[in-house]
């Protein structure tokens, strides 16, 4: 089992970073599938997504590919709205959860593989700070609610508002371990940690998620990386509605 975990963290990790996305999204419905209690899986998400883009966002900031003033405000509001998220968690069914879960899949693959720059418009290059405060809250809270990190709630809405899919990919690449470590900071503070699955996965997330980030810069465009999040997310929502009925 852990070196099935291991190999699935790996490849998840490495898909997801081409977009800034922690791979949390995926490996939180797989682990389900495996048999593993859902109120288990969301701790190793967050923390998978919280190491495994922390060195994805140390490459971004090496190579200056980050805008740290658009990420400031969704870092302050999605770190304190996952707290919120992961402790009302405990007044809600795992059945809720998985339905949340499918359609945050749904609404993030729609939104990936259908939204389209207008003709003529230029991605913008402002920092409209309110949006980005109420995009991190909203993120935040359904980070810590499905142990996800946010990121595929804050690459959609930031495409809606205009910014370019790369730009978004190296600030969600930042965003995302601080508002994941806090969703698991509460998780762990009720007492739903499995150490040893935590470990395997977040190994292998570093691992992937470096070796994604470097290739996506250096190989794909925007477009490409937004058909692949589209394709990954709504097939995976396809898995979990099969399961589910």
């Amino acid at each position: 089992m852990d070196a099935l975990i291991f190999g699935i963290s790996f490849v998840a990790a490495f898909i997801f970073a081409l977009g800034g996305v922690g791979a949390a999204i995926i490996l939180i419905p797989i682990l389900v599938s495996l048999g593993i209690p859902i109120n288990v899986a969301k701790p190793v998400g967050l923390f998978y997504n919280t190491v495994s883009l922390t060195g994805a966002s140390i490459h971004n900031i090496k190579n200056k590919r980050l805008d740290f003033k658009i990420g400031i405000p969704i870092i302050i509001s999605s770190f304190v709205f996952a707290i919120v998220g992961a402790y009302i968690t405990k007044f809600i069914s795992a059945n809720i959860i998985l339905y949340l879960f499918i359609a945050f899949l749904l609404f993030s693959g729609f939104m990936f593989l259908f939204h389209k720059k207008k003709e003529g418009e230029n991605y913008r290059e402002d920092r409209p700070y309110f949006k980005l405060t109420l995009i991190g809250s909203f993120a935040g809270l359904l980070s810590g609610m499905l142990g996800i990190g946010g990121g595929g709630i804050i690459s959609p809405l930031m495409l809606m508002i205009g910014f370019n899919p790369k730009k978004i990919a190296a600030i969600t690449a930042f965003v995302v371990p601080f508002s994941s470590f806090s969703g698991f900071l509460t998780y762990w503070a009720i007492g739903k940690i499995n150490w040893e699955i935590l470990l395997v996965a977040s190994v292998a997330g570093v691992a992937g998620a470096m070796l994604g980030t470097i290739f996506m810069q250096k190989k794909l465009n925007a477009k490409t990386v937004k058909k692949i999040l589209a394709v990954i997310l709504l097939l995976m929502a396809a898995k979990l509605i099969f399961k589910l009925f």
